[in-house]
């Protein structure tokens, strides 16, 4: 017994740490939560635009990029823009996609590269009107994401931060988070229906984005060993607790 104790002492603080770090890089997860309708945003002809107004009449699938990105962002794109292709929906007309960039510092002349560039990856017709980019000062991006739950951490000029998209009614609501960098069109679909309707969905890989992280050197999904041993660890001091007291309780009703 007097070694369980410290095991699951031990295990508790490393999952806590885990999940202090979680909070700061990863995405918490606001559901049935609206977007502030004041935020501002910037499109790529310079104007500022109220993004409630751009999301007003269809749902639409929101993501996070910074634009200079040289790790999750691009295979990020490259998924949505694959499951935009591989869609029986009509981009502009059944959904739209809004793009932000995070960095405050980027330039509109970026956004424009970025949206040139997947104009001519996306093979549906829709693009022009149906995937919109955006850049936003430092006051927008920290209320728009602080909205979202999209928490990131900046090291030296680039990021650490997580993929995904989040799925918006048109009045604004979150209904669904979809994590990662590859969709499935079938799941696709559903979350913009469900968006449509102002349904909101769980998130089907939760477990799976609690058990990985993303580790920007290698530019991909990890398994956590520290955060899944720790669990096990909390299991197995359990099991072992309840046998030490249980086995005693016996022998005292047996005699």
């Amino acid at each position: 017994m007097k070694y369980v104790i410290p095991l699951i002492c031990w295990a508790l603080i490393s999952v806590s740490c885990l999940a202090d770090d979680t909070q700061k890089i990863g995405i918490n997860e606001h559901l049935n939560e609206y977007l502030p309708k004041h935020i501002e945003v910037i499109n790529i002809n310079g104007d500022t635009v109220i993004l409630s107004s751009v999301i007003n009449n269809k749902p639409t699938v929101l993501n996070f990029v910074y634009y200079r990105c040289p790790g999750i962002c691009t295979p990020l794109m490259d998924g949505l823009a694959e499951v935009i292709n591989l869609s029986d929906m009509q981009l502009g007309q059944d959904y739209q996609v809004v793009t932000i960039s995070f960095d405050y510092t980027e330039s509109t002349e970026l956004a424009a590269k970025k949206r040139n560039n997947y104009s001519l990856v996306v093979k549906k017709d829709g693009m022009e009107k149906g995937w919109l980019f955006f850049t936003a000062d430092s006051s927008n991006v920290a209320q728009l994401t602080q909205a979202t739950g999209f928490s990131y951490k900046k090291t030296g000029n680039d990021y650490i931060h997580t993929a995904g998209l989040i799925l918006l009614s048109p009045d604004g609501k979150i209904t669904r988070y979809l994590n990662g960098t590859y969709f499935l069109p079938f799941e696709f679909k559903l979350a913009v229906i469900e968006a449509s309707k102002g349904i909101p969905g769980p998130t089907v890989n939760k477990i799976l984005q609690f058990c990985y992280s993303y580790d920007p050197v290698g530019q991909a999904y990890v398994l956590n060993i520290t955060k899944v041993a720790g669990i096990l660890i909390i299991i197995i001091a359990g099991l072992v607790w309840l046998v030490l007291t249980i086995k005693p309780k016996r022998r005292s009703i047996k005699s």
